[in-house]
């Protein structure tokens, strides 16, 4: 049985336990300035820290582990349930609907993602409501961004490369949670 202690990234890795700290820090502050002080910051505060951490054990070990995803998940439906009682059908149905979509994807391409990258669409469908179809274009449409510079870059031999989604799809989330409306901000 994995521990949570076994999934955190960089175990030995300063750098990348500092970039997780100042990521953290940086998007917690960026909550606290767009959602003012109230528990709808500390809601987003808790998404986004998981979603930093999350990126970072993706791009470092290519996982997204059911050990943090999943209880994760979780506590922010409580989290938003309590904050927006009327919003809670809203919040199952996104969060499912993100994961069915992300699960179709990965039912006709295996190769192009994995079921971690599904569990993540769940916590972002959860975090995000429906919003959360937005982030995942966003999270979309910068992972094609950056495959094209790979392609561009290395030729023909890029075809071979892998890159996690996860990040991708953070990133995507966190546009939408600064950048739309969200169930952080009504």
């Amino acid at each position: 049985m994995k521990t949570i202690a076994a999934a955190l990234p960089g175990r030995n890795s300063v750098p990348t336990r500092l970039a997780v700290q100042f990521g953290v820090l940086a998007l917690a502050a960026g909550c606290m300035v767009r959602f003012g002080t109230s528990a709808e910051t500390v809601t987003a505060v808790f998404f986004v820290s998981v979603l930093v951490l999350l990126s970072a054990i993706d791009i470092e070990r290519r996982i997204l582990p059911n050990v943090i995803l999943l209880p994760a998940t979780a506590v922010l439906f409580v989290m938003q349930v309590a904050l927006f009682p009327d919003r809670a059908v809203e919040f199952t149905l996104s969060g499912i609907g993100a994961a069915v979509f992300l699960l179709l994807l990965l039912a006709v391409y295996p190769n192009g993602m994995g079921m971690g990258d599904v569990k993540l669409a769940l916590f972002l469908g959860v975090g995000l409501g429906s919003s959360v179809g937005f982030a995942l274009l966003a999270g979309a449409l910068t992972a094609s961004a950056v495959s094209v510079g790979l392609l561009v870059y290395y030729g023909s031999s890029a075809r071979k490369m892998t890159i996690p989604f996860g990040p991708f799809l953070a990133f995507g989330a966190i546009f939408v949670l600064f950048g739309g409306k969200t169930p952080f901000l009504g």
